[in-house]
């Protein structure tokens, strides 16, 4: 490893700006001046007090104004796994590849048993609990339901035992078409008549 007192390595890019008159093949214009833009080392290089290349593989995922994400990452995968670990996958996986390196890091710091596992399990027993609970409120549903319709039921029948024929008929259809509007108990209703 290369030591030096100066930790904060940058790259120099030059470039020149574009001529903004026009160029006529007779004359010759004077050579344009040079902007030089210095652009600071990611925060991995930072960190590891090493000079990023142009190249580095760590740069486009640990910005130099985000040191703690590459920190976190550091802490419990080491510089050298997370460099391999990217080296192995495509470029267009390697994003996604540092935020759970980070999440995971992130994890273990907080609970260095379970890690990310730890969480995984509390919100798979939050879902489960939630699943419960939608049973149970279903299941309260379908029993009013039930309710509703035994007693439309026992509406109609003391109904026709007090009126004429036809119109305990009339009623009864009346009965039977509000249910089925309002409540979506038709199937309920006709499976107590089947």
């Amino acid at each position: 490893m290369e030591s030096s007192g100066d930790t904060t390595n940058a790259t120099t890019i030059t470039s020149s700006p574009p001529s903004s008159r026009s160029v006529s093949p007779s004359s010759s214009s004077p050579p344009s001046p040079q902007v030089a833009v210095v652009i600071s080392p990611c925060a991995a290089c930072k960190i590891l007090r090493r000079r990023c290349a142009e190249k580095c593989v760590l740069a486009p995922y640990f910005p130099p104004n985000d040191p703690i994400k590459f920190t976190t990452a550091h802490r419990v995968f080491g510089a050298s796994n997370i460099i391999k670990f990217l080296q192995e996958l495509p470029e267009f996986q390697r994003a996604d590849a540092v935020s759970s390196m980070v999440y995971e890091a992130n994890a273990r710091l907080r609970d260095p048993v379970y890690g990310c596992a730890g969480a995984i399990c509390q919100l798979q027993k939050q879902v489960n609990e939630l699943q419960v609970q939608l049973a149970k409120a279903q299941a309260e549903v379908v029993n009013m339901q039930c309710e509703q319709a035994n007693f439309m039921t026992l509406f109609c029948m003391e109904n026709m035992t007090q009126s004429p024929p036809q119109q305990s008929l009339d009623n009864f259809t009346q009965i039977n078409m509000s249910i089925l509007d309002d409540n979506n108990v038709g199937s309920i209703w006709e499976t107590l008549w089947t």
